[in-house]
């Protein structure tokens, strides 16, 4: 069983050390600090349990020292010691979320008390966090819906990265669910009871987004009328998923890669270094290798963020998830709607399959919520999603996956086209020959090799003749 953490913060060195042995030979781990700036410095490196610190040190008290880790390490447990003369501002300090106050001359036995007290609120705490991660993992696995091949082999690397600490990249077009990736990640990673802050490079303006990233002090600009933190000091212990980080400006990139590097900051307008603990998960559709390759993008970032990559491959890459994703769509939008359907059309099902989805996931999930808001009948049909074929097309290059997954033959192909043109223009060459781009003589020379020839069709002189005039 892991030791409870102390620290003890006193500018006495003898309390200090008095304290300190006393609560080492009750198997405590403690460590100790002769005032908040060491304390600051100690809280950066390990992790505590429980802060017990005199109320009353010069430059910084221990009521300042408390409202500078509140935030940061708000699952540690404050206690303050203060001599008689004090209680009043020791009471005022538990009305501010300190956890409880102690009188001077310190008695071992009331100490011990309050810190067994300590110990049950951390540990309750601490079972609640892990229950609600452990349903936060359960629900962020479960939105990757998928059966094919290609997602089981990512939901697998998944697994092996998440419990590392590595940088990851994440790669893919819009829409394949780079987000739920990184969620998957973050819940299923030893950081998972810390926060996870998200932050869309691409949706906030190059002005705004160095200060939504890093915060900025009181009066460093006009309107800063109070100290602002920022995502990666509100992601302290945790993971930040930086999403469309090729989209950030180059000088920004800098103040990125000295977080990765050196796991600091200022804010915007300060000089006091903020040292954070944070986990990166970084997420493009571009391709960051050519934005190297312009100028655009920094090549020490790039390296820096790319120790794991992970490509989410598009939907047109995985197609037997095409179905198997729609109908999960349907059940919840119709259980959020208070409508009922009895499934997708046969001729839905062929039009979803057809389509060769460009918005990826999130295409998919658009449709068919609106095909719920729209469906007349019992069944969502063909109609209800809006794909026509202006907008649809056939998926040839799902076709050619298929055809090199399964490799099947040049000729094979070759031949199964012939065959086909030739039935469809019923055994017309010239008009076979126009289907495929190719001369009646090309097609004639090709379909002989496979034994495909009938005697001319009736009319096949004329169309001869047409041909040649």
């Amino acid at each position: 069983m892991l030791k409870t953490k102390l620290l003890i913060v006193d500018d006495e060195r003898t309390q200090r050390e008095m304290l300190r042995s006393i609560l080492e030979m009750r198997d405590f781990q403690v460590f100790a600090a002769a005032d908040g700036h060491e304390a600051l410095n100690i809280l950066d490196k390990h992790r505590v349990d429980i802060i017990i610190s005199d109320l009353k040190m010069p430059e910084m008290s221990g009521l300042e020292l408390f409202s500078k880790i509140k935030e940061k390490y708000p699952e540690t447990v404050f206690i303050i010691m203060t001599a008689h003369g004090s209680i009043e501002s020791a009471v005022e300090s538990v009305k501010q979320g300190v956890y409880t106050y102690i009188t001077k001359p310190i008695n071992t036995d009331e100490l011990l008390h309050h810190i067994h007290l300590a110990q049950q609120t951390i540990n309750l705490k601490r079972e609640n966090v892990a229950l609600k991660q452990e349903a936060s993992a359960v629900r962020a696995s479960k939105q990757i819906v998928s059966s094919s091949k290609e997602m089981k082999t990512l939901m697998e690397q998944v697994a092996m990265v998440a419990k590392s600490d590595a940088t990851i990249l994440v790669r893919g077009e819009s829409g394949t669910g780079k987000e739920l990736i990184a969620n998957a990640i973050h819940y299923n990673s030893n950081r998972n009871e810390g926060p996870f802050v998200k932050v869309n490079c691409g949706a906030i303006p190059e002005t705004l987004l160095e200060d939504e990233l890093f915060g900025h002090e009181k009066g460093a600009f006009t309107t800063a009328l109070n100290r602002r933190r920022g995502r990666f000091e509100m992601a302290h212990k945790g993971t930040i998923f930086l999403d469309e980080i090729g989209d950030m400006a180059p000088q920004l990139q800098v103040k990125i890669l000295r977080v990765l590097q050196e796991r600091e900051f200022e804010r915007i307008g300060g000089s006091e270094i903020i040292t954070v603990d944070v986990r990166l998960i970084a997420a493009t559709h571009t391709n960051l290798e050519q934005m190297v390759k312009d100028g655009k993008f920094r090549e020490d970032l790039y390296y820096r963020i790319n120790v794991v990559p992970l490509e989410v491959p598009p939907l047109r890459k995985h197609r037997d998830d095409i179905l198997l994703l729609a109908n999960y769509f349907l059940e919840t939008y119709a259980a959020k709607n208070g409508r009922k359907f009895k499934g997708l059309s046969r001729k839905a099902q062929e039009t979803l399959l057809q389509y060769t989805w460009p918005g990826n996931v999130r295409e998919l999930e658009n449709t068919i919520e609106r095909a719920v808001v729209m469906g007349q009948s019992e069944y969502v049909e063909d109609t209800d999603l809006l794909l026509t074929l202006k907008g649809a097309h056939l998926n040839t290059e799902a076709v050619f996956d298929k055809l090199l997954d399964e490799q099947i033959p040049l000729e094979t192909v070759e031949k199964e086209l012939l065959s086909r043109s030739l039935a469809r223009a019923a055994g017309n060459r010239s008009m076979a020959a126009r289907m495929l781009g190719l001369s009646r003589r090309t097609l004639q020379y090709r379909a002989e090799k496979y034994n495909l020839l009938l005697p001319s069709a009736e009319g096949e002189e004329e169309d001869v003749e047409a041909e040649a005039d």
